[in-house]
């Protein structure tokens, strides 16, 4: 039993709850009949015990059903501060779904937070879930929740990978199975040729790719096919999951804008299909960045776009400093590297200060103070 769960408030006197419960000025009828609640019932409880302001319990008492004990929101609450859920959190569920003051715990919400424990969430990862999606405990535990968990469990190839996605965007949960999410695995699997093991590496860094409605994403293949990647291409399941998120506009626009940099539309599709990514740059951004390497660097607009993986580093924090240290070498004469310049860009971090700092470092320890 939860009963030990439940924690007390201090309610008014018998008298005053009396005038709580039932409508003032009379007991009962003369033919015997209890009086209808007074409406402002659970405006004062929602008020006294989770400390609502009276509008805003005004609001989420309209959605209530007809209580007329505290027993069973006593025993809810209790059951949710057990969880963790206190204060603005616990204010923001019940805003959310009223009506789970009237539910059983131990049938309806008890069995759905030991789920989310046996799958690993701590305490505090499930405040998350539900905060983030709250929909999840006004899910039928046996029926819908246990069912989507486990399809999603599959698309994301391991239980720890779903509880990372759970963790930073549970809304996913809410997506109809049979309509969206089937259909569009589906079609991607049969009709586009892309592998599972592909699939799973896209649905695992954006869900929300797969849950698109199936008539957009196959609109979205058409778009790929239209600019020329075909549907065997091997980074297919990749461009589809950038242009998912880059409106025709601005895929115009970008277009327009390397063309101006001398890039052939031969080139941009080419370069789309090596590193996709640099389509979500801002107009702006992308920019600046060909600017800095045909300017600064010297790079023509050719090589870039053979290897355009040079476009996702930050000017600031990135491109800019290492042209500094290739600067500082060239004036001491110690520039002896023959990397192609996308290495010495793309090199990481630690590579990169073993082979153009450290042997230098002595000599010229202004190279560690431009990075």
């Amino acid at each position: 039993m939860l009963r030990f769960l439940v924690r007390r408030h201090a309610f008014p006197p018998p008298s005053q709850l009396c005038r709580i419960f039932f409508c003032t000025g009379t007991s009962a009828s003369s033919s015997g009949a209890a009086a209808s609640p007074d409406p402002h019932f659970m405006v004062e409880y929602l008020v006294s015990t989770c400390g609502f302001s009276v509008d805003a319990a005004s609001k989420v008492s309209k959605s209530l059903p007809r209580i007329q004990s505290t027993e069973n929101p006593d025993v809810v609450l209790g059951f949710l501060r057990s969880q963790g859920l206190d204060g603005a959190n616990l204010r923001k569920v019940i805003s959310w779904r009223p009506g789970l003051l009237g539910w059983d715990v131990e049938t309806n919400l008890a069995p759905k937070f030991q789920f989310l424990r046996d799958m690993g969430l701590s305490e505090s990862d499930i405040i998350d879930v539900v905060l983030l999606h709250p929909t999840i405990i006004g899910l039928n535990f046996q029926n819908t929740l246990l069912p989507r968990l486990k399809v999603w469990e599959s698309l994301f190839g391991s239980k720890e990978i779903l509880v990372k996605n759970l963790r930073r965007c549970g809304w996913f949960l809410s997506s109809n199975i049979e309509n969206v999410v089937r259909p569009n695995t589906n079609f991607l699997r049969d009709e586009c040729g892309i592998p599972e093991e592909q699939l799973s590496l896209v649905i695992r860094r954006h869900p929300c790719f797969i849950v698109q409605n199936p008539e957009s994403l196959r609109a979205l293949v058409d778009r790929a096919e239209g600019i020329g990647i075909p549907r065997g291409s091997g980074m297919f399941h990749w461009i589809l999951d950038v242009l998912h998120r880059v409106s025709r506009e601005k895929f115009e626009a970008h277009v327009k804008l390397m063309n101006s940099f001398g890039w052939s539309n031969s080139e941009f599709v080419a370069a789309i299909k090596k590193y996709p990514t640099f389509l979500w740059l801002s107009t702006e951004a992308l920019q600046r960045k060909m600017k800095f390497f045909i300017n600064n660097v010297g790079s023509t607009p050719s090589d870039i776009a053979k290897h355009p993986v040079v476009l996702q580093f930050s000017l600031e924090k990135r491109l800019i400093p290492r042209f500094h240290v290739m600067e500082i070498l060239k004036s001491e004469g110690l520039w002896t590297s023959r990397d192609k310049l996308h290495t010495f860009f793309s090199s990481p971090g630690p590579k990169f200060l073993q082979k153009y700092v450290h042997p230098h470092k002595d000599k010229l320890p202004k190279l560690l103070e431009v990075l």
